[in-house]
């Protein structure tokens, strides 16, 4: 075995899994880790999904399929049931790779993975399989943002456009609102490299074909950082990295345990950041996108 081959292994073996910068070291075959899942790929749907960046969407929509679990279970997640609770059902490799092929043969533009990391290794079997099958849209990466530099690389050639929600800057608000204190450390370095693999978003008749589309959902108070995140942005990708400034902020899960976060976002609080980015450079339009909610 290789040295590669032997850190292959390492990296994914579930009896010791270490997939995700937590480093959990949890035997998945007998238990569950931080991200609340064992050995299993789970689940909680799929089909064709019409939220996504227009982009994404085109008249077909984005085939996205929802993974259970999570390994940064935000406090304030609008997915709660699916990423903390674990709500869903099992499949196998072989199955995943089915559900990718049928939602191309439905018409749908990509196939979006969202919250992935925890279930890397099956994911990229699932891929392989699809494309040997004939699987031709392109494959994104939708993900939190918390996961190894190294896994990144790994990815190569399999995922063609990433979408990370970077969430925060500071370590405070990582300890405070995730399991990750370390948050921005490991997303930057994951986020950089994302960027060095595709680059800025390219598409065909309106519809991409490969790139980054940096998310960032915007909470009460700067309590998400926002102008931090759109300075790093800014300096380490450019400013024609396709930014979507979130609105859709909402009190979930155990918000109202936090005063700070226990509202939603008014419409003079987004615009605020919107014009920051445009003062960063960030021009076109189409590089800031969200609904806003009224004060």
């Amino acid at each position: 075995m290789s040295h590669n081959q032997n850190y292959l292994y390492q990296m994914f073996d579930l009896s010791n899994c270490k997939i995700c910068p937590h480093e959990c070291g949890v035997n998945r075959n007998t238990g569950t880790g931080i991200c609340n899942s064992d050995s299993n790929i789970k689940i909680s749907s799929y089909g064709p999904h019409f939220g996504e960046e227009p982009e994404l969407v085109g008249r077909h929509g984005s085939g996205t399929i929802f993974f259970s679990g999570c390994n940064l279970l935000c406090v304030f997640c609008q997915n709660y049931t699916i990423s903390h609770l674990n709500e869903g059902f099992s499949v196998s490799c072989e199955e995943l790779s089915e559900i990718m092929l049928n939602l191309q043969a439905r018409g749908c533009h990509n196939i979006n993975l969202v919250t992935p990391t925890h279930f890397t290794p099956h994911i990229l079997k699932s891929i392989k399989l699809a494309k040997n099958s004939n699987l031709k849209i392109p494959v994104v990466w939708n993900s939190n943002c918390y996961e190894k530099y190294e896994i990144i690389r790994l990815l190569k050639g399999n995922v063609d456009i990433y979408m990370p929600d970077l969430k925060f800057v500071m370590p405070e608000s990582g300890s405070r609102y995730t399991t990750a204190k370390n948050y921005f450390q490991i997303a930057s370095e994951a986020i950089i490299e994302m960027h060095n693999q595709v680059g800025n978003l390219v598409h065909k008749n309106g519809i991409a074909t490969r790139g980054l589309i940096v998310r960032h959902l915007v909470m009460p108070d700067n309590a998400s950082n926002t102008y931090r995140v759109i300075d790093f942005i800014a300096d380490n990708l450019g400013v024609k990295t396709y930014l979507n400034l979130m609105a859709q902020y909402h009190p979930s899960y155990k918000s109202y345990h936090y005063k700070e976060i226990n509202r939603r976002i008014t419409e003079s609080e987004y615009m605020k950041y919107v014009r920051y980015a445009y003062s960063k450079g960030f021009r076109n339009p189409s590089y800031i996108y969200g609904q806003t909610e009224t004060s």
